[in-house]
C-alpha cells in the first residue's frame, strides 16, 4: 500500500511539473521571430528590412486626385532589443524613397528629389501588431520634396503629425503597413500642399538572411 501511495505521488508531482512548465514554453517566443510564428527570435543588431509590397506604390496624397506617387521605397530597421511576447521590440529605422512624380497639382511639373530627414527613427513593434514610428533627438520625422515648377525649383518640408506615424502588421504576408499618416508643411511656398497623407505597404520584412519575420 505504501508503494502504491509512493507512485502516486511520483506520478501527481511529475504531471504538476508538466503543467507548470507548459506556460513557460510561450514565454520562450519572442516578439520578432523568423522562419515561422514562434519561430528563432531575432537577434539584437540584426539588420531587419523590406520594398514596397509587389504591385504597390508609396503616395503622400495631397487630395483624392493629386500628390506625389513613388514606384520606389524601402524600410530598413536595426533591432535593439527583441523581448519574450507579449511585448514591443525595438529597432532605429530609415525609409528611402525613389520614382518619385507629381501629378494634380497646378503649376509643379516634376520631383527633383525627395529627401527623409533625421533618421534613424525610433520604431516599436508591438505584439498587437502596432508599428510605431516616432522621431528622436535627432529632430522631428521630415520629408523634405524639390519641386520642379514652371518658377524654378521649389523646397517644401512636411513634418508628421505628433513626430510618429503608426502602422500594422500581418504575419499573413509579412507586411508592415502605413494608411494616411498626415504630414503637415513646416515651410514651403505656396506650390506646397498644406498636408499630405503618406501611405504605403513593405512585404515581405524578412532578415539579412532572406528569412520572412513574424510579429508575436
Amino acid at each position: 500500500m505504501r508503494s502504491v501511495r509512493l507512485a502516486a505521488t511520483m506520478t501527481a508531482a511529475a504531471l504538476a511539473t508538466l503543467l507548470s512548465a507548459s506556460p513557460a514554453l510561450a514565454d520562450d517566443t519572442n516578439v520578432l521571430t523568423t522562419g515561422s510564428a514562434a519561430g528563432t527570435a531575432v537577434a539584437a543588431g540584426s539588420t531587419i528590412s523590406s520594398s514596397l509590397a509587389a504591385g504597390t506604390t508609396a503616395t503622400f496624397a495631397a487630395s483624392a486626385t493629386s500628390g506625389m506617387t513613388c514606384t520606389g521605397s524601402a524600410i530598413s530597421s536595426v533591432v535593439s532589443d527583441n523581448p519574450a511576447a507579449p511585448g514591443s521590440a525595438a529597432a532605429g529605422s530609415t525609409l528611402t524613397l525613389s520614382g518619385c512624380t507629381v501629378s494634380g497639382i497646378i503649376g509643379v511639373l516634376g520631383v527633383n528629389s525627395v529627401t527623409i530627414n533625421n533618421q534613424p527613427y525610433a520604431t516599436a513593434i508591438n505584439s498587437d501588431g502596432t508599428v510605431v514610428v516616432t522621431g528622436t533627438t535627432a529632430g522631428p520625422i521630415q520629408a523634405t520634396l524639390v519641386l520642379r515648377t514652371l518658377l524654378g525649383s521649389v523646397t517644401c518640408v512636411f513634418q508628421a503629425n505628433g513626430n510618429s506615424i503608426s502602422g500594422t502588421s500581418d504575419n499573413s504576408d509579412n507586411s508592415i503597413s502605413f494608411a494616411s499618416q498626415v504630414f503637415t508643411r513646416s515651410s514651403g511656398s505656396a506650390l506646397c500642399s498644406s498636408s499630405v497623407a503618406f501611405s504605403a505597404r513593405y512585404a515581405p520584412v524578412a532578415d539579412a538572411s532572406g528569412s520572412p519575420v513574424f510579429v508575436n
